[in-house]
């Protein structure tokens, strides 16, 4: 179980079926990807041109009352939001879509990813008088659109020439009064695809989305490619173009959902990739494998099956713990020990091999060990479905300083000691990229190896705008 949370989600559907409830589509499209985000939830709706919306925080029902999406009505167009913050708490400023009225109308827009040239264009808005009511990168993104629409023709020519000015990962969808827009970062860092239900156009982080609703994938959205879905159907726009491509390889890790097909890779078979190469680098005898819920699962199968081990369920996760138990939880231990439960029955008196996608801080894993232990299990042998994390990333939501990563101040053997577990393997950082070997794009593997894509000294300051909400 990572202590990485999880990325921001992004959907946007353009309606050309006269029977569907945009709305409720966007509702239900939120329920699958509300692993991208739990701590708040938004919908935007546009009808001719006068868009309504509502947010809120915590998981989609807490979020978004049943009488507010009621509220919102049906549309031509709808945008639909999930967010992870790495802050404490969000204000509700900080939710998205982001709805904003300007000159030309009105814009809705949401994200995810990060801008690594934040503090440049904020600093560059304030000198320009710009007022800003929140703390994150969508705002900044849609000040730079505004003042691009006033000297251009159309939205897409303002997009075109507003995101050529921004630099880092992200995947971006936003609706002008008469247009569904979605743009992807010119390395691919960020996911994003497109796909129909029906006669209708939905853009989404993820292609799980299309399945949920009953409809079509149709293709990851390219790197630097922009796509435009208005009344003579969808159009794409190779905006800008990149040497290199540089997809974030945590999305097979952890991010994103087994059932997504991310750039032509199965993330489910990626993460059994994942766990066959670990039984072949870290093998041990033991009585049974068992993941950790939910993204240690498919790997500990592929362990399983490479290793002929049994797979066996050692651990069982609490999944009705919502915004409302966090606010009131008194330290990352008491969360800890309602989330997790050990099956006794199974791990009594057996050498369990437990398998998780990722370590960052160690108390989790130190948690799991002493679960395992306290439910009587003989021996406790870790293995982990990823390299040794060892750098912040800060191209997602949730940047972690490097002197809280355990990876970066101790070798294997000292984790394994810290953790209590019998023995400890981490994939090699090598064989990271085989796991995914049919995928489109290059990789981003900068939280293992140190070598970012992009220039990150302005996301590293502590200057007053690096410590953004998005």
């Amino acid at each position: 179980m990572s202590e990485l949370h999880d990325e921001c989600g992004v959907f946007g559907i353009y309606k050309n079926n006269e029977n569907m409830n945009i709305a409720d589509e966007t509702y239900l499209a939120l329920y699958a990807l509300q692993h991208r985000g739990q701590i708040g939830a938004g919908i935007a709706v546009n009808k001719d041109g006068n868009m309504k919306y509502f947010k809120g925080h915590g998981m989609i029902p807490e979020a978004i009352p049943e009488k507010e999406l009621s509220r919102l009505g049906s549309g031509r167009i709808a945008l639909g939001h999930v967010k992870y913050s790495s802050g404490e708490a969000v204000d509700h400023e900080n939710l998205a879509p982001l709805v904003m009225r300007y000159i030309k109308g009105q814009l809705a827009i949401c994200m995810n990813g990060s801008i690594t040239n934040f503090s440049e264009l904020r600093e560059e808005l304030n000198q320009g008088a710009a007022i800003f009511q929140s703390n994150g990168d969508t705002e900044v993104i849609a000040y730079v659109i505004a003042r691009e629409r006033i000297k251009t023709a159309s939205i897409e020519d303002a997009v075109k020439n507003a995101v050529k000015k921004l630099k880092g990962a992200y995947a971006i969808a936003l609706m002008s009064p008469s247009k569904l827009i979605g743009v992807r970062d010119p390395m691919g860092i960020r996911p994003l695809c497109y796909g129909k239900i029906g006669d209708s156009y939905v853009i989404a982080s993820e292609s799980c989305v299309f399945d949920s609703l009953g409809g079509e994938f149709i293709r990851d959205v390219k790197p630097g490619e922009m796509i435009v879905v208005d009344d003579e159907g969808l159009h794409s726009y190779q905006v800008m173009e990149s040497s290199k491509t540089a997809l974030c390889i945590f999305e097979y890790v952890y991010f994103s959902r087994p059932d997504t097909v991310l750039d032509g890779v199965s993330v489910a078979r990626a993460r059994q990739r994942a766990g066959e190469l670990l039984a072949k680098q870290h093998p041990i005898e033991a009585d049974f494998v068992c993941g950790v819920p939910d993204c240690g699962i498919e790997s500990a199968i592929g362990y399983s099956m490479e290793s002929g081990i049994k797979y066996a369920t050692g651990l069982i996760k609490n999944k009705y713990i919502g915004r409302a138990f966090n606010d009131r939880k008194k330290n990352n231990e008491y969360l800890m020990r309602i989330k997790l439960n050990a099956l006794k029955h199974n791990v009594e008196g057996k050498r369990v091999i437990v398998i998780d996608d990722s370590i960052l801080k160690g108390a989790t894993s130190r948690h799991i060990v002493d679960l395992l232990r306290a439910a009587g299990a003989k021996e406790v042998h870790m293995r982990i479905a990823s390299p040794m994390f060892i750098n912040p990333c800060y191209l997602t939501s949730d940047t972690t300083p490097k002197e809280d990563l355990i990876a970066s101040r101790m070798t294997c053997e000292e984790i394994c000691r810290y953790i209590g577990a019998d023995s400890l393997g981490f994939l090699s950082a090598e064989s990271l990229p085989s796991i995914a070997k049919e995928c489109k794009l290059d990789f981003c593997d900068a939280c293992f190896t140190g070598n970012y894509p992009l220039d990150i000294s302005d996301m590293s300051r502590t200057d007053k705008y690096s410590q953004k909400i998005e």
